[in-house]
């Protein structure tokens, strides 16, 4: 389940800089928080060292999404016709967030597998939605048929140079607070996150170590990264439901941008994830997604190897679904489409 590749980096592959990063921060500044990096005590005796979890879930709309939403819905020029985007939901919670402080009208365009609660988020915030297939790839297709016939503005969620920078600034502001920082775990979807905080983070500090991390199931950037070139996988329900999705055959920045600052890519299981989700309950009594504990998910599992120096993860958002997440916490089996979890209660 883990994917090691070589890195070469070639400044010239993207055409995003530190200053962008930067310059996000300035923007998003009053909108997305500065969110706190806080130790976790029982993960870092697991880790024999410093486990710090930077609580994304404290983000106005209660995920990392807000802050690559923000900067790129208010760098836009032309607002007249309104802004559209695919999501598997924090994003476009993200999008909505950012259209009602600018007063311009949104349509999130999701699949069927994206949770209720997710949905009726966006619908709080004055969103339009609408679910179309069952898979990231057919709501990214009614997005930007809505930009060609509608003249709206596409944000994607991961493949905008916005996005990413304002994605980066977590990188920004872990290093900052903590330049000792020896590894970064962050969740891996469709490279917008990792490929912002790895190009934040390795420009900053070289010799950091940063792991994408994703479930074994769906997994598109890992595919793609084996296979040197943007391949389509097949969506399926996952606990990380955040990090399912495909990564566009046509990427145009942040496939290189994983390839190119990410130092090793670990997939872990959905037991991996349930357990992971019942450990940051119980231990760091934080209510959050499965995407965000795949960090932790990964170091349970024993996939990290060893740990030299202090780690960091991002937790990513709290957007849960409440009636899987109680389940978990009371050990009871979970169904994701055809595939069966069989609960264990937690136990230390």
């Amino acid at each position: 389940s883990r994917f090691v590749f070589s890195v070469a980096i070639d400044p010239g592959m993207t055409s995003l800089t530190l200053s962008d990063i930067f310059e996000a921060r300035r923007t998003i500044a009053g909108m997305a928080s500065d969110t706190p990096l806080v130790p976790s005590a029982h993960l870092s005796a697991r880790a024999g060292g410093e486990f710090l979890l930077k609580l994304e879930t404290t983000q106005p709309v209660g995920a990392f999404k807000l802050r690559g939403a923000v900067n790129a819905v208010f760098k836009l020029e032309d607002t007249t016709r309104g802004v559209t985007c695919c999501s598997t939901g924090n994003h476009g919670r993200g999008v909505a967030f950012a259209a009602r402080a600018r007063g311009i009208r949104a349509v999130i365009c999701m699949s069927s597998l994206v949770p209720q609660t997710k949905i009726d988020g966006i619908k709080a915030l004055g969103a339009e939605v609408r679910i179309v297939g069952r898979s990231q790839d057919e709501a990214l297709a009614e997005s930007l048929r809505l930009c060609a016939e509608e003249g709206l503005t596409e944000i994607s969620p991961f493949d905008d140079p916005h996005v990413i920078a304002g994605q980066g600034t977590i990188g920004l502001e872990i290093l900052e607070r903590r330049p000792d920082i020896a590894t970064l775990l962050v969740p891996l979807s469709g490279g917008g996150l990792a490929g912002g905080v790895a190009l934040a983070a390795k420009t900053i500090k070289p010799s950091v170590r940063v792991v994408g991390i994703s479930m074994d199931r769906g997994a598109a950037m890992h595919a793609s990264l084996a296979a040197g070139r943007p391949v389509e996988v097949e969506e399926v329900a996952s606990l990380a439901d955040s990090l399912g999705g495909g990564i566009g055959l046509d990427n145009k920045l942040s496939f290189r941008l994983c390839r190119d600052h990410l130092d090793d890519v670990i997939l872990v299981t959905e037991e991996d994830i349930y357990r992971a989700l019942q450990t940051h309950y119980f231990e760091d009594r934080l209510v959050c997604e499965g995407a965000s504990a795949v960090g932790a998910a990964a170091l349970i599992a024993g996939r990290l190897g060893d740990l030299a120096g202090p780690v960091a993860t991002i937790i990513t958002g709290r957007n849960v679904d409440m009636a899987v997440f109680s389940a978990i916490m009371r050990g009871a089996d979970v169904t994701l489409g055809d595939y069966r979890i069989t609960g264990v209660p937690y136990a230390a």
